[in-house]
This record gives C-alpha cells, sequence and structure tokens, in this order.
C-alpha cells in the first residue's frame, strides 16, 4: 500500500517536535511479524489516543529502521506522514482537524530491519531481530510513540506476536508459553496489559522452558542453553528482591515475574511490567534488584514529565540500595552510598526539575535522576526516620497507581506525611545545585563535681539557603554520643555534655547528607574518567584521573585507571609508572594491588623481560586476592608469557 503525501508536501521535511504533548495515547493493538533469519519486522499498529487541543498534525517517535507504508484514520483514509531522520520521528496529518477532547485510531503500517545505526539513542541497541534473542525495548520505538510522551505517556497494549516456532516470546500481560501453532512453521503469541502503563518490550528467543527456584513459584527465568546455569540464581534473587520490595513500597501490579535474558550487544538490562531482562554477562544481584526496583518505580507510578524522572530513576536506585542494607549490612550500604554520590555531583550543573530539556540518554540525565535522585530520598529518610519515610513510600505508590508523579505532587504528599516542613530541603536538592562543604569547630570545658566535660562548638557550611538537621558523632574516652544539629543558613551553634573526654568530632558520621569533600571530588573525577572513556574519550578520561589525581596523588584507583588507559594506547613506560604509583598508594580499593603486579607483569612480558614479569605474576598471587579471577590469571601467565593483542587497524 502506497504512503498518500499532500502537494508539495516533502518527504524529509523536518518533523518538530512540540514543547508539551498533543495527544494522550491511550492503547495500542498491535501485530507484528518477526524474522530473525533476515532480520525484518513487519507490523500494523492502531494507536488509540485523545486530543489534547485541536489537532492539525501530531508527532510520533518511530525508529528511523522503519519504513512506513500507510497511516490510516478509522474510516480508512490515508493520512499525509513526513519522516524526520534526525530525530527519529514522524509526523502525521489528519485529513481534518482533531477537535481537542475528541478520540481517534490512526493504523500504521510499517516495517525494516533495526539495527544500532537505527537507534533513537546513539550507541545504544534497543531493538534488533535476529538469533538467538532478538529485543524490541520500548525505548527503541518499535511502535510509534507520541512525542513528547515517551517514559511519561501510559497506554494499554494487546500485542500479537508471530515468530518461529523454536522461538519463544516473553512481554507484558501474556504467558510465554501460550502460543498458537499457525502453520507454516510460525507462532503467534498473545500479550494483554490492561492497566495504563508503559509495557511495549518484548524479547524473543530459542529459550529453553522456564527456569523457578524453590520457594519462587512466582518467579520464571527463560534462558537460552548458553545460559541455563544461571536460572535457579537469577530465580532466587529476583523472589528475594521481589519480596523485600513488596514489603517495603506494598503491592507490585502484578507478583508474576518473567524473567528473560537480553542480546550480548543490547543494554544491560530493561524492564516493562512483569518482566525483568538482563544480560547474563553482566548480571549482578544489585542490577537485578534495580531492575525489580522498576515495578514500583517506572511501571506502577511513572514521572509525569521528564522533568520529574529523578522521582522514578532515583527511587529505583535507592530501593537497590536499601535491598543491599537488608542483605550485606550497615557497611556495604554506606559503601554503596558513596559511590552513588560520585554519581550525584558528577554532572551537577542543572537543577533536577530542569532536566526535562536533556536527552534522556545523556550521561548527564542518567546520573542526575539515578544518583541524585537516590541521594534526595536517601537525605529525606534522614530527615523524616525510618518508620515514617517507609509510610511516605508505600502512600507514594499507592495514591498515584497507574498514574504519572510531579515533583509538586511528591513535595505536598512528603509533608503531609511527615508533618515537616520541607519547602528548604526540596528547593536545596531540587532546585539548586552543589552540595554544602561542612567545617566544624569547637572547645571543650570540664564541668565541675565530676560531672564530665561541656563541648561548645559551630557546624559550619557554605550555602546560604541550607536548611536541614545535621549529624554529629562525639567520641570520647568513654562513651560515644550521637546528636542532631539543626543548620539553618551558614552556620549553627551546640552545646553537648559528656561524661568522657571529648577526643573526636564527626559531622554526618553515617554519610546521610551530599556533601562536597576532597574524597569525593577524587571519587567524581574518577567516575567522570570512566564516563568518557565508555564513549571513546581517552584523553578526556586522562584529564579527569590528572584531575583527581591533582586532589589526592596517593589514590590507587585513580592512578590505576589513569595506567589502564596508557595501557591501551601502548605508553608501556607511562603506564608502568602509574602501576608503580598504584601499588604505592592507599590500596584503596584493595584489587588494584594485584591487578596492579598484574599488569606490570604483562609491560615486563611485552618488554621481553620474562624474569621480572614472572616476579610480578608472583606478587600478585602472594596478595591471595583472586578478584575477578586475578590470581588464576597470574598462575596462567607464569606458564605462558603475556602476548597483547594488535590494535586494530582503525
Amino acid at each position: 500500500m502506497a504512503l498518500a503525501f499532500a502537494p508539495g508536501t516533502v518527504t524529509n521535511a523536518r518533523a518538530i517536535v512540540p514543547l508539551r504533548p498533543q495527544i494522550d495515547v491511550t492503547g495500542y493493538v498491535i501485530h507484528v511479524d518477526l524474522s530473525p533469519a533476515t532480520g525484518r519486522l513487519s507490523a500494523t499498529a492502531a494507536v488509540t489516543f485523545t486530543a489534547l487541543e485541536d489537532l492539525d498534525a501530531a508527532v510520533f517517535g518511530l525508529n528511523n529502521a522503519l519504513q512506513v507504508e500507510s497511516v490510516r484514520d478509522g474510516v480508512g483514509t490515508n493520512l499525509t506522514c513526513v519522516r524526520d531522520a534526525s530525530d527519529s520521528t514522524v509526523s502525521v496529518t489528519p485529513a481534518i482537524v482533531v477537535s481537542k477532547g475528541s478520540s481517534a485510531t490512526w493504523i500504521f503500517t510499517y516495517a525494516g530491519v533495526p539495527t544500532l545505526a537505527t537507534s533513537p539513542a546513539h550507541g545504544i541497541n534497543f531493538a534488533q531481530v535476529h538469533g538467538p534473542v532478538s529485543a524490541l525495548l520500548y525505548p527503541g520505538r518499535w511502535f510509534p510513540i507520541a512525542m513528547p510522551g515517551q517514559f511519561t505517556d501510559r497506554f494499554t497494549a494487546e500485542i500479537h506476536v508471530t515468530v518461529p516456532s523454536d522461538e519463544i516470546v516473553v512481554g507484558s500481560g501474556g504467558v510465554p508459553s501460550g502460543g498458537h501453532d499457525l502453520g507454516g512453521g510460525r507462532t503467534q503469541f498473545d500479550f494483554n496489559w490492561n492497566k495504563p502503563g508503559l509495557p511495549g518490550s518484548l524479547i524473543v528467543g530459542k529459550f529453553l522452558p522456564a527456569i523457578s527456584a524453590p520457594g519462587a513459584a512466582n518467579v520464571r527465568v527463560y534462558l537460552t542453553q548458553e545460559n541455563q546455569t544461571r536460572g535457579e540464581g537469577f530465580a532466587t534473587t529476583v523472589a528475594q528482591a521481589f519480596a523485600s520490595m513488596s514489603g517495603e513500597f506494598g503491592d507490585a501490579e502484578t507478583d508474576r515475574l518473567d524473567v528473560v535474558e537480553l542480546p550480548e550487544d543490547s543494554v544491560s538490562a530493561a524492564w516493562a511490567p512483569g518482566v525483568i531482562a538482563i544480560k547474563p554477562s553482566h548480571s549482578s544481584a544489585r542490577l537485578l534488584a534495580n531492575t525489580v526496583a522498576h515495578q514500583w518505580w517506572g511501571s506502577q507510578v511513572s514521572p509525569a514529565t521528564l522533568g520529574d524522572a529523578w522521582i522514578t530513576n532515583g527511587m529505583s536506585r535507592y530501593a537497590e540500595l536499601m535491598y543491599v542494607q537488608e542483605t550485606s549490612g550497615n557497611a556495604a550500604f554506606e559503601s554503596a552510598i558513596a559511590d552513588v554520590e560520585a554519581g550525584a555531583l558528577a554532572y551537577d550543573t542543572e537543577p533536577l526539575t530542569s532536566l526535562g530539556r536533556v536527552d534522556p540518554f545523556s550521561p548527564q540525565f542518567q546520573s542526575m535522576t539515578l544518583e541524585k535522585g537516590a541521594m534526595v530520598f536517601h537525605m529525606l529518610r534522614w530527615e523524616m526516620g525510618d518508620a515514617v519515610f517507609q509510610q511516605f513510600l508505600q502512600a507514594l505508590v499507592k495514591q498515584y497507581a497507574d498514574k504519572g508523579v510531579s515533583t509538586s505532587d511528591l513535595k505536598m504528599l512528603a509533608e503531609n506525611i511527615s508533618r515537616l516542613p520541607l519547602t528548604a530541603f526540596f528547593s536545596q536538592w531540587l532546585d539548586g545545585t552543589g552540595a554544602p562543604e561542612y567545617t566544624d569547630s569547637y572547645s571543650v570545658f570540664r564541668l565541675g563535681g565530676d560531672k564530665g566535660f561541656r563541648t561548645v562548638g559551630s557546624v559550619s557550611q557554605d550555602l546560604d539557603l541550607f536548611s536541614m538537621p545535621v549529624g554529629l558523632r562525639i567520641e570520647t574516652e568513654g562513651k560515644t554520643v550521637d546528636r542532631r544539629v539543626d543548620v539553618a543558613g551558614n552556620a549553627a551553634q551546640y552545646s553537648i555534655e559528656t561524661f568522657g573526654r571529648p577526643t573526636k568530632i564527626i559531622v554526618d558520621p553515617d554519610n546521610w547528607l551530599l556533601k562536597s569533600t576532597p574524597a569525593l571530588t577524587v571519587r567524581t573525577n574518577i567516575l567522570l574518567g570512566q564516563q568518557a572513556l565508555a564513549q571513546g574519550d581517552q584523553n578526556g578520561a586522562i584529564a579527569a584521573y590528572q584531575k583527581a589525581l591533582a586532589v589526592d596523588r596517593g589514590s590507587s584507583l585513580a592512578n590505576y585507571r589513569l595506567a589502564e588507559v596508557y595501557m591501551t594506547q601502548q605508553n608501556y613506560q607511562a603506564a608502568a609508572n602509574s602501576f608503580r604509583d598504584c601499588l604505592r598508594g592507599n590500596n584503596d580499593p584493595k584489587w588494584t594491588e594485584v591487578w596492579s603486579h598484574v599488569s606490570l607483569g604483562k609491560i615486563y612480558d611485552i618488554a621481553g623481560q620474562r624474569e621480572r614479569a614472572v616476579n610480578e605474576y608472583r606478587l600478585a598471587i602472594q596478595t591471595k586476592d583472586n578478584t575477578q579471577g586475578a590470581v588464576n590469571e597470574a598462575r596462567a601467565l607464569i606458564e605462558k608469557a603475556y602476548k597483547p593483542e594488535p590494535l586494530s587497524a582503525h
């Protein structure tokens, strides 16, 4: 069927995405046929929507690989369609203006071969059709999505998927084992998610029958034969995380979860209602927990706009950290918080609530909404206390189930539940940037009559409008004393009596507050270096690591990461120098020691100095630290000298 165009319309004209939603999509009925042998997707999608204004055109996101054959309205009239490849959209003009408040259904017919090159997000493969596993994820725009509205416009979805008979389809609102034979070596799977939400992700593959774990009947795992040994572990972890979070947040929309394998060239994890998708090579308990958390934060409750995405992204990250605290203890929790703090400040140049203007796939958007968003919830927990914080989260899920939540909604609910004045808190952390740097000065006075000591001091910080309680820990020759001091403005005075003589005072000892410290500056620059490297910017990574070392020359991690880049560039002398600096540093984290010895051994092997190389491998073995198989690798390299892979021609 040919696509109709109005006289004079240019097919590659720019389809300008409106600043606010023009339509509210309420439901889809999609029929899609997949051919993994050719990589081709063929589909029809009936899109039912309500016009939010008088509508003379509507813009939809659609993967650039998918060529639109036709768009028809409810009476079969062909509509004008304009493709804009620069932002993966198409603009559709109705035959007559759709009046505000009225509903309509448009039927899109389209086909193509989606690949990494056609992804709406540069360098991220969200839509692909091939063996042994295909993935059509919602962000890949494999079906038309109203723009703006991706990640915020909730809808129902009835999806019928036809695949080769040796494949299984996992999606929202269906039974992966429930396909029916169409003949000719083809099978159809049917999915129906009838609550307003964000379904629309499908994972298709040559999966084995569902794997489960004892006591986890609600979790089914679908894996290829290559990864089947991971099945019971995945089921157990997901079931534990789901049970834990159900206790924290209340019931999810569904208690049946399908865990499914993603292709190795896809994202590390993805989610949809009732679906936990994971790349086996990147799996971890934390990543599984974070993906499970999206059943509440993203699926059951979604952001009203992208400027509110910090709520769901941040809470999914914080739910992951709460799970770490429950399963691994406070030490692991505090270590994880330190990493999140670095991410929170890495790109902190714009307020959280203004990030709707930023590309949602950019490092800034991801870092800010996930990490700083998580820190906002962490600090809110400190303000409210554990019991009230849990009550607040459960109320948030219950009140905004199957709806979008805005920042103003959250502020109002937080104040109503906690009975605390939180205007200054939200103003600081949502509408401002940066974090305070704390200083503490104090004097100690002996009290008469063996009554102990009085410590009189002042907590200062450098943000004029700051207003929060700050924890103090007074270590004495006897018992340790913890106090909270309300800091409003630049400083707050305190007077604390203890029986033992104070020996040390620590501000925010349990790391409840986002704050600027030299150690955090080092962590932040290391993170920026790693992200620059992930984007192929080696010079940017080197500059970031050197900034970290300018603050703390003894950072083993910064030295190690710098050495890795030099190693990649085959600048072996510079790499060796940095690995040696790593060994002379603070040994944090501990694994940098064993891997520095292994890496130095490789450098000596490359230089033809076998005796020195073997000595380094032996030093690595002596650490007894087999992090990521370091000792195993050292033993293998003692037997056979290291030879580097040649640099690629490009």
